[in-house]
């Protein structure tokens, strides 16, 4: 096991409560009022049901088993995640037949490109460089992110103001350290090498807080290294200029057919609660 899966079955096992978020993301129907599920749907663009193409044979699903809690081996083998979970969703929302294998991180656009699968769903990022070669959904998660700090401290929700002459952990050359220039300018950056150096910093006290990605930041609050020192401050930071379009799943171009039916499925398995369902199942602190 992995010293991320690691983190994200103590978080789930040692999660109990979650802190309330503000937004304006649309709560479905039987989410609990303390957890922000993000919406990234437009209630304009439904429309008539897409049917998926017959194709005579399953649709068979490439995904990685190393990156918690998105896609994983579970107990098992079996993969499974957030990512996982919702394409299964989606193929029981078009009542068709689903394959998922596990393959390398790395080799997994090739191998869709190859015709070793249909789609891909992994936490592979939406750029125009993907969409020159193949088609996607709209994303179904993005990257936001976030604030950490001490718990104790009471640092006020962030902005330009209340972070002036504060000293914010970056990691060094980020998108996010990029963000903090632009929209925090009098706050005082300090820059680390890796991630976990900065959030030490934090819980030691040596910084204010800690500007990074909000997923990383919410299993470490509420895992064992940080020790309760911690919490997320503020809300999510979703530009995509900085932090990037999300993902989607991913398929041949000329698969447009099947692209907008797994399209209009994932729409469906928002509105019918099945989404909030599973980000309450993965996400044992919300990133959002």
């Amino acid at each position: 096991m992995t010293a991320t899966l690691k983190t994200f079955v103590l978080v789930t096992a040692l999660y109990s409560a979650f802190v309330p978020r503000a937004g304006s993301q649309e709560r479905p129907n039987g989410a609990p009022d303390t957890v922000t599920v993000p919406n990234f749907w437009n209630p304009r663009s439904r429309g008539e049901r897409v049917e998926a193409p017959q194709t005579g044979r399953a649709v068979r699903f490439l995904t990685d088993d190393e990156f918690p809690p998105l896609h994983f081996a579970g107990p098992d083998g079996t993969p499974t995640g957030f990512a996982v979970e919702l394409a299964r969703a989606v193929c029981e929302k078009l009542a068709i037949a689903c394959t998922m294998q596990a393959r390398r991180f790395d080799t997994l656009l090739d191998g869709l490109a190859d015709k070793q699968g249909d789609v891909v769903a992994a936490a592979i990022p939406l750029t125009p460089a993907l969409r020159a070669r193949f088609s996607a959904t709209r994303p179904y998660f993005r990257w936001p992110a976030r604030f950490a700090a001490r718990a104790d401290r009471g640092l006020a929700v962030p902005s330009a103001g209340t972070l002036a002459g504060r000293s914010v952990a970056v990691l060094g050359g980020s998108a996010h350290a990029a963000y903090l220039a632009a929209f925090f300018p009098k706050a005082e950056a300090k820059a680390f090498a890796d991630l976990a150096s900065a959030e030490g910093a934090v819980k030691r006290g040596e910084v204010d807080c800690v500007f990074a990605d909000g997923l990383s930041l919410a299993l470490w609050v509420g895992g064992l290294e940080a020790g309760d020192c911690c919490a997320l401050v503020g809300g999510a930071y979703l530009e995509n200029r900085y932090f990037g379009e999300g993902i989607g799943l991913v398929t041949r171009q000329e698969d447009a057919a099947l692209s907008r039916a797994l399209d209009d499925a994932l729409q469906r398995v928002w509105d019918e609660g099945r989404y909030a369902e599973l980000y309450l199942r993965f996400f044992p602190v919300s990133p959002f």
